[in-house]
């Protein structure tokens, strides 16, 4: 940036706020960059189908799906376009949804938006009902009984899944025994794998080991519905689609495997 700034002769951050923030000039920057990163994703589009799935694509996540759904998807992508160089950013639903409609990646699996945006392109994933976690050597009851009288190991409320799972708890008005509020869905999972409390959580769809190992009670609650969203401008979009397919079909080859055994 500095470098850039010698070249433009001309400051782009203002280093006296912490954190620094663009200037009034670096701001009006921001969308003739997009465009030109945008004509250089098109002038590869147009070079031909066989371009428009290799390259790079940048790829936000909610981390529940970082251990299972999304590493099933991109081994199924790559090797059927091995010049494919792919980045995984984690991050929470809000924080994705912002930095893929500014353009920071080109798609993100998240919860969906309660209010569409028009800059951007839904593709459904699965529907996630809320269940309730639990060690599988925990104590048996309903789950009214086991929310009441166990320690209640929260999600964050600040994250999309958190935030479905407190609305939950208010509608039924269960009021709980907060021990700790923890950032990540898998964290929640694996400390209530080793017995410290409960949790009322989406029902992942393609779990890692550790979520696949709970006791996990229904709550007839529709949950989370988990998507991807893209600019609807993406010029990578064949390679999106691409990604979706995969993805879809990951989730089918865990259901078909969970129905054999």
């Amino acid at each position: 940036m500095r470098r850039l700034e010698d070249v433009l002769g001309t400051a782009l951050f203002d280093r006296q706020a912490k954190p620094p923030t663009l200037t009034a000039l670096a701001l009006s920057f921001i969308p003739k960059a997009r465009a030109v990163v945008a004509a250089y994703d098109t002038l590869l589009a147009d070079a031909g189908s066989e371009s428009t799935l290799a390259g790079t694509l940048t790829l936000g996540a909610v981390p529940s799906s970082l251990h299972g759904l999304v590493p099933m998807a991109l081994k199924r992508l790559m090797q059927s376009t091995p010049q494919l160089q792919v980045r995984v950013v984690p991050g929470l639903s809000s924080d994705l949804v912002e930095m893929v409609d500014r353009g920071a990646v080109d798609a993100v699996i998240t919860s969906a938006l309660d209010v569409p945006m028009s800059s951007l392109r839904t593709y459904h994933i699965a529907q996630e009902p809320l269940v309730l976690i639990i060690a599988p050597d925990g104590p048996k009851g309903t789950p009214e009984e086991l929310l009441r009288s166990l320690p209640y190991i929260r999600h964050a409320r600040r994250s999309a899944a958190g935030k479905i799972s407190e609305d939950w708890l208010v509608r039924n008005r269960i009021n709980v025994q907060s021990s700790m509020e923890l950032e990540s869905l898998e964290t929640v999972a694996s400390v209530v794998a080793h017995g410290l409390g409960v949790s009322v959580v989406p029902h992942i769809c393609v779990p890692d080991p550790v979520f696949a190992g709970l006791r996990r009670i229904p709550l007839k609650a529709a949950g989370r519905n988990l998507c991807l969203l893209t600019r609807a401008d993406c010029p990578k979009a064949p390679l999106i689609e691409r990604l979706v397919q995969e993805i879809l079909e990951a989730v089918r080859v865990y259901k078909v495997s969970l129905n054999q055994n």
